[in-house]
This record gives C-alpha cells, structure tokens and sequence, in this order.
C-alpha cells in the first residue's frame, strides 16, 4: 500500500510538473519596506473605485495604485479580515475589536468601533478573523462568538463548541463548527449543511451554483456539497494540497480557481477537469511559498497576501515571459514556430518545446529541452521550405525535431535570404551559399568580392540582395556565377543621414533602412535614400533599429528601445513600455507569428504578446485623486483621497494658504498599462499640461481666485479616463478685499487732491522762479551784451594794436632804408673825392664841387624825414607833434630818437639809422631824458608811450 502512494504522488508531481504554462505572467512584489507595515497579510478587498484594502499585523493598509497610506486601530492590535461594504464602509476585524473605517467629508479615514453595542454579556472575544457580507448585513467571526451588525443592531451567535470559519456566497451565510460541521444560517438560525467528517476543515467557501456549494479544505483537497453529501473534486494537485495544506482559494471565472498553499504557492486549478494549469512560487518569483489570502480585482490580476509580503499576479495579462531554461534567464536572439515545436535560440544553444492545440501559445503546456550539439550563440532561426536553418556562431545547423545537422562549420553565420533556389547565408566574413538538391546539401563557403560581417540579408523585385553593416553603410550586391558577388555601398553621401547605424529590411515590397533619423527609402530612379513618407511619418527623426512586417501588414519594429508596432490600415503607431528596457539592445528581434503569438527577444528569456488581446482592452480606465494639501507656515491635508458620502464641496482657505501638492493615480489594476497624466488648474493654467508619467503636482504663490484642479489618465492604446476633479477657493487677503478697495479709493481721492493742492503750489513757485529765471536771463543778457561789446573793442583794439606794430615794423623798414640810403651816398662820394684826389686834373674840380653839393644836398636832405615824420604821426597819434609842441626845445635828432624809440628799435638800430655810435646813441638818450625833464625811476620808452595816452 504504501509502494502504491509513493507511486501515486509520483505520478501526480510529474503530471503536475508538466502542466505549468510556457507563458509566465509578470510578478510584482511589495515588500514590507515599501508599504511600511508589517510581513504578515491576512485578508484583502477593494473598493468601488479600486482602492485596495490589506488587513496586516499594523493596521489597515491601503493602496491606490502609486502610495500606501497606514491606519492603526486604536488600540495598537493585528488586523484579521477587511471587507467593504456598498455603502463604502470599510470593515476590519481586530484583537479584541471591530469596527469600520469611513471617510470623513474631506476624504480621511477614520474608525468606528462597534464593539460598544456588543449586549452586555458578550463583549469577551479574541480574534476576528472573517468578515461576510449578506443581505444588508455584516458578519464578524470570532472564535466563540459570530456578530451579525444589521441596522444599527447587534446579534451574538455563539459557537456550539468552536466557529472555525465563515463566509459567504450568493446563497447565504455559512460557518463551519467544531462539533456540527458545516450550518448555514437561515431565518436567525444555524441550520446544518452537511454532515461532514470533523477532521475535515474548510478554508473557503468558493461558489454556490445549482445547489452546489464548492469549498476548499485545510488538507484533503477541494469538495462540492450537493444534497448534504460532501464529494471530492479530484484534481492534480491533491497530493500537494495534503502535504502543504490549502491556506485560502478564490474562484476566478471561466471554471478556474485560484489555491493558495501555505508553503507550495499558488495554483490556477480547471475545476472541468482537475488539471492545473499553472503553479506561482518563488521559482515563479513571488517573494515566498505561504500565501495567506487571495483577491481577484476588477482586471483579473491575482493580489496575494504572504507570510512576508504582498504580490500582484498580473494573470490576465496579454503579456508574458518565457524562459527556455527555468532557473537560468538565458538572452534570447530568435525564435521560430515549426513542425508544432516552439524553437527559441538564446545565448547558450537552442531549446525547444512541444505546442498544444490552443491559439495563444503561451498557454501550452511542457518543459523546453535543450537542442543537442547547439551549444554555444544562437543568432537567427529561418524556415525555408520544410528546412528550419539554425545560423550559430559555429556555422549553419538544420533542425530536425531535436537534433541539428551542421551544414556550414566553422564560420559564423547571421541570417539567411531565399533566392531562386538559393539560400544566401551571412557570415562573419561575407556571404555564402547554400544549395539544397534533393537529399543532397551544397555549399560554397564564401563568394568572393566581399569579406564583411553581414548580419542584414533582404532582396528587392530586380534580384539584387541587400545588407547593411552597422559602420560601412548599405551593400547592394549582385551574383555572379554563384560563386562571386559585384556591390555598390551606399553611405550619406547617398542620401542616407548618416554612413553608421543604418538597418536594412524589406517591408510592403519595397528596400528601406531603419536610420537614426527614422525610415528612408531606395528611389532606384534616382539611385539614392530619401525620407519615406506616409505611414512612417510618425518614425521621423526617431532612431529605429528594427523593422519585421506581419501577414497582416502591421509593422513591429523597435524605436529608440522601445518596442511598437505600427498599424497601416488604422494608422496608429502603438508602444508597449512594459517591453521597454526588456529588449536586446542592438541584436533586437520580433518574430510576430500571427495576431495571438508575438515574440520578442529579451535579455531575460524572451516575451510573449497576444496583441488580439492587448489591444481589445479598452475598458473602464479611471484616475483617482491621491491627497490635496495646502500649504501655509504649515501643511494642511484638505483631501485624504477616499470616496465620501457626500458630493466634494470647494474649499474656501484663507489667502495665506496659496501653495497646494496635488497626489493622483489609476487605480491599481489599470498600473500594467504604464499610465500616462494631464492635469489643468482652472483659473491659472490656460491648457492642459503635457502627457507625463509623474503622478504629482505643485502649484505655489497662488493668487486670490476660484480654482479647479482636474486631472485625466491614458494608457498606451489611447483609452483615456474620465477627469478626477478638486475645486477649492483661495480668499484674498485683507488688503484685497472690497473695503479695503474702497479706503484705497478714498486715501486715493485724498492723495489726489492733496496733489492737485501741491501741485498748484508748485506751479505758482515755478512761475515764480521762472520770472526770477527771465529777469535773471535779462540781466545775463545784457551782460553778454557788454561783454560781447567790449570784446568788440578788444578785438577792434587789438587789431589797432596789430595795425600799429605793422606799422612801427614798415617805419622801422623805412626808417632803415633811409640810413643804407644814406650810407650809399656818404660811400659813393667818399668814393667820388678819392677818385678825383687820384686825378689831380683841375679842370674835372668844377664840375666835382657841383656833385658834392649834390651829396651833401641828397644827405640833408629834410623831405625824407618830412615823409617820415607825416607816417609816424599817423601811426602814433600825432605823436612827433605832440612832443613838439610839449618841448618845443627838442632838435630834429633829438625827435628822430624819440620816433626811433618809440617804435622799440634798439640801440643798434638806432646808432644805424642816425649814422652815429653805439655810445653816441646812449649819450643822445642822456640827454633827451634831460630836455624831457625825467625821473630816474621812470623809463624813457615808457614816457615815450604815455605822450600820446595823456
């Protein structure tokens, strides 16, 4: 018997072992740290708007999607149970109490504790670890003692021997007792349900459909009761759920369940058939094996409650990943669907896997096995015909079933293009060809004419192959023979943006290169790469690095890392930023085998898309506003971000209070979907902001006014939300409000007067001052008159002054040219009596006496000094006439010696002028100073010059 069990459970772990999906939904973990509360989780809800609700060993915790918000009891104790009510109250189960959390008229949660309507008599009790709802009423279970709250009134049932759990369903409200076994209470009163082993412990009430009431139990398993009879419900996983327990179950919809284990994980069980369709455990990265509770929100995704931790499921997910080898998250590079094996190349060989008959590919069943003799780097996978050819660092290898065939060895290949009966391969070092007749394989190893690493390979209509290397540009080449290849490299000076970085592919039968500039296409006419156009409008300027046309026309390509696909017929162009980050960076790779199964290399085993699924979800997206704080000297919480009873009503604050922090979210069943936001403040914003992922806001130095915040959510397929809206009013501040106004208009009208008034004054003081200014001006003016008159006469003196010494320099002139004249003369007849004393002839003596009377004539002669005297009086004021008439005693010389004077010539010119000596002239000065009667202290020039100014 026990050689039968041991084979029993190993037969069940192998079956169960099997099942496991492909396709693993993504994990997200939270842990204590983040929620900052406690490990331990026991029960979970949720409300209208999908604000989750924990019961842990700290409090209520809450979660709206982007923060954790913590509520302690009162009394400091561990939360058991959380349920929410229609009407919005939040009911928690508590050490020794239980109550209800509502939200007060400004969104905060407070607690109510209903422990004070307990009748007297019953208020012992420890723990409440399960709440129900039913029929309008709330029911609390504690060990000894289930509380039933109905309007406002408390009922006590006590337990026969012990309530060991409760719940609800559709049908009613049941218990299960130590003794009794399963009740239902009907009409007040526990009535039994079935007559139950007492071993048998039940840990959920799951569903109750046609009289059949499906539960799961602590350690034999799952049970439908149907007519009082308690039958098993045999399924996979029964020799796991006795060993490790059943801790909590769920149904999910579609005839599955949702089991949770308390050291195994959780199990997604067909109820049709008992087969398990997948098992989660920390190999399935969940933070640990015990799983306390589990929830099912509005989106399907499985929210469980841990021993340490919290973890959301995404199990309805249109995404998943897959890992060829479970416990080594291998980098994937290609992936191909043949023969109803799923292939995937990676980093260390190829592995492979049978495919059930279901259209979504990742629910297939089985475990990848590793290709023999493909160890090593996996690049490319190509079905040609009925060949799958492997392209690996070691060669080409064709894959049958679970065995490659080496073709090429030795020489590294990349990627592999049908033409006419050929198969082009790119290798390392060039391109080489692959021919298949029959049974039989040829290969030519390398053509010559070309020795780069070609890892692109597309052809056009005209039978020229295309390639590009990531720095040399883009080769179009030409056969020759088969045996050598004619090429043309094309580079920026080609039309292409840059030489590096271009990737060519061919999509909707027509050459283009995937640039950093986005898409360009071959004009064969013009020989050159331009910019496409149309539905590569939107790849502009955006740097692609990969381009993959479906059977339907779509285009999946990946664009500055992020994966997308562009949609011709709709012209859309949709991102899926749960892949981004995930892809291979520059060895990108989309395989998209029909609508239901897209594959996407990743650097952590590779991803699965079912985009008939992905892009049908359009329903109910929503945003929810967070917390609404003001901020003055301190902060003021004026929303708590819970639904209240009552409509938001706006919230008039004093005007010091003019910053504000604005928290939003979606919910957290809509966070898969990478939430994009745009808000507005009404009244000072004049457009909606731009579509940002941060979920705050902050808005300071407010002025007075009325303002309405409002926010709008949207997801990567354009769904985008109904607007989350706060209003509030900032009052103006005393110096703005209307009386203030009006004593700024009367000390305005005073100021105004008393300008006018000072103003007057002014303007009667600057008419003042401005007469004073024009008399002044008068004056001023009259005294540039006089100044200007008696420069006038300086200027006429002193052009008189420069008259008189022209003059006194012409006398001197003239007076000079007298004395040479004189001279000449005195030489002349001194020369004359020399020449007639040599003669000695008596009869030239008569004639010689005539001619010196001539000389001593031409030597006195007065008309000379006559003339000279006339200018000189002219010049000088009738100055020689003057002093004549003074001193009538003065002799012609003495007078010739005052003109000479006068006119500031010196000795020596004197002495030549008058033909007489130096000393002569000085005792003439002697004695005209003496004639002139002269003071010793006065010049003689200077008496001279005062003759005339007397």
């Amino acid at each position: 018997m026990k050689h039968l069990l041991l084979l029993a459970l190993l037969f069940h772990g192998k079956i169960l072992s099997a099942q496991n999906t492909i396709g693993l939904p993504a994990v997200v973990n939270f842990s204590k740290a983040q929620y900052q509360g406690n490990g331990q989780t026991w029960d979970i809800d949720t409300d209208t708007r999908g604000i989750l609700y924990f019961a842990n060993n700290e409090g209520l915790l809450t979660f709206n999607g982007n923060y954790w918000k913590g509520y302690p009891v009162p009394n400091n104790t561990r939360l058991r149970a959380v349920k929410v009510a229609p009407d919005g109250k939040i009911y928690v189960g508590a050490q020794d109490d239980f109550g209800y959390y509502l939200p007060n008229r400004n969104g905060v949660l407070e607690y109510t504790s209903l422990k004070k309507y307990i009748p007297a008599g019953q208020t012992e009790f420890a723990d409440i670890w399960n709440i129900a709802l039913y029929n309008n009423g709330v029911y609390f279970k504690s060990n000894n003692k289930i509380f039933e709250w109905r309007n406002r009134r408390m009922q006590v049932y006590n337990a026969p021997a012990e309530w060991k759990i409760m719940g609800s369903t559709a049908g009613g409200v049941y218990a299960q007792d130590l003794q009794q076994g399963l009740l239902k209470l009907v009409n007040g009163r526990w009535q039994p349900v079935c007559t139950n082993p007492k071993h048998i412990l039940i840990t959920a009430f799951l569903e109750e459909k046609n009289d059949t009431l499906l539960v799961a139990t602590l350690k034999d398993g799952l049970f439908r009761i149907v007519n009082r009879q308690l039958i098993p419900l045999p399924t996979e996983a029964d020799a796991i759920f006795r060993s490790s327990r059943i801790y909590c179950a769920i149904p999910l919809g579609n005839g599955q369940l949702a089991v949770g284990t308390f050291s195994k994980g959780c199990f997604m069980i067909n109820t049709n058939n008992g087969k398990v369709i997948q098992q989660f455990s920390m190999d399935e990265s969940l933070q640990n094996n015990n799983v306390l509770r589990l929830f099912a929100d509005a989106r399907h995704n499985i929210w469980l409650a841990l021993d340490n931790g919290i973890d959301q499921l995404r199990y309805n997910t249109a995404i998943k990943q897959i890992l060829p080898a479970k416990h080594n998250s291998l980098t994937t590079y290609a992936a191909k669907v043949f023969n109803r094996q799923l292939y995937i190349g990676t980093s260390d060989g190829l592995y492979s896997t049978p495919l059930d008959t279901v259209t979504d590919l990742s629910y297939s069943k089985g475990n990848f096995q590793p290709v023999a003799n493909t160890r090593g780097q996996v690049w490319n996978l190509t079905t040609i015909g009925s060949h799958l050819l492997m392209a690996h660092q070691e060669g080409t290898f064709e894959i049958s079933g679970n065995q490659a065939t080496p073709l090429l060895k030795d020489l590294g290949c990349w990627a592999y293009l049908p033409l006419s009966g050929k198969i082009i391969t790119g290798c390392y070092n060039g391109l080489a060809l692959i021919r298949y007749n029959n049974s039989r394989v040829s290969v030519t190893r390398h053509l010559a004419g070309l020795y780069e690493s070609l890892r692109f390979l597309a052809a056009d209509g005209q039978q020229h192959i295309w390639s590009s290397h990531p720095y040399r540009g883009i080769y179009r080449f030409t056969l020759k023979n088969d045996t050598a290849v004619d090429y043309r490299l094309f580079t920026q000076k080609d039309g292409l943006p840059a030489t590096n970085n271009n990737y060519v592919f061919r999509i909707r039968q027509q050459i283009v290169a995937a640039t950093m500039k986005g898409i360009y296409e071959f004009v064969e006419s013009r020989g050159q790469f331009i910019p496409a156009q149309g539905i590569f409008t939107p790849l502009k300027n955006i740097p692609v690095q990969y381009l993959s046309e479906d059977s339907s026309g779509n285009i999946w390509l990946v664009a500055d890392k992020k994966p997308g696909v562009l949609n011709p017929k709709q012209q859309t162009l949709t991102w899926f930023p749960e892949l981004t980050g995930k892809i291979v960076s520059g060895f990108e790779f989309i395989y998209p085998f029909n609508e239901e199964n897209i594959f996407f290399g990743g650097d952590k085993g590779i991803y699965h898309l079912n985009y008939k699924k992905y892009s049908r979800h359009n329903a109910g997206l929503s945003v929810l506003l967070g917390q609404v704080k003001a901020s003055s000297r301190k902060d003021t919480l004026l929303y708590g971000g819970y639904q209240t009873t009552e409509p938001l009503q706006p919230v008039v604050l004093p005007n010091a209070f003019n910053s504000f922090h604005f928290e939003y979210t979606a919910p957290p069943a809509e966070q898969g979907n990478h939430i994009t936001y745009s808000y507005q403040l009404a009244g000072f914003d004049k457009q909606p902001g731009d579509w940002t992922v941060k979920t705050e806001k902050e808005y300071t130095n407010l002025p007075y006014g009325d303002y309405t915040f409002s926010v709008k959510a949207k997801d990567n397929l354009g769904n985008i939300s109904a607007a989350a809206s706060y209003s509030f009013t900032i009052l103006p501040a005393w110096y703005q409000t209307y009386a203030a106004r009006a004593v700024y208009l009367l000390l305005l009208a005073g100021m105004i007067w008393y300008l006018y008034r000072r103003q007057q004054k002014k303007f009667a003081a600057q008419k003042d001052i401005h007469q004073q200014e024009q008399q002044h001006l008068i004056f001023q003016h009259q005294l540039e008159l006089e100044r200007n008159e008696k420069q006038l006469i300086q200027l006429r003196n002193e052009k008189l002054e420069s008259d008189v010494q022209h003059k006194n320099k012409e006398l001197a002139t003239a007076a000079m040219h007298l004395v040479q004249k004189g001279k000449l003369i005195s030489n002349i007849r001194e020369e004359l009596i020399q020449s007639v004393k040599k003669t000695n002839d008596p009869e030239v003596l008569p004639s010689f006496k005539k001619v010196m009377r001539l000389f001593e004539e031409a030597e006195n002669n007065e008309e000379d000094w006559a003339q000279f005297a006339q200018h000189f009086d002219e010049v000088h004021n009738n100055f020689l006439r003057t002093l004549k008439k003074r001193y009538p005693d003065l002799t012609t010389t003495d007078l010739k010696l005052c003109a000479y004077l006068r006119i500031n010539l010196t000795t020596k010119e004197i002495a030549q002028s008058m033909g007489i000596s130096v000393r002569g002239v000085e005792t003439s000065r002697y004695r005209l100073r003496k004639k002139l009667c002269i003071p010793g202290e006065t010049g003689l020039y200077d008496f001279l010059t005062n003759i005339t100014g007397e």
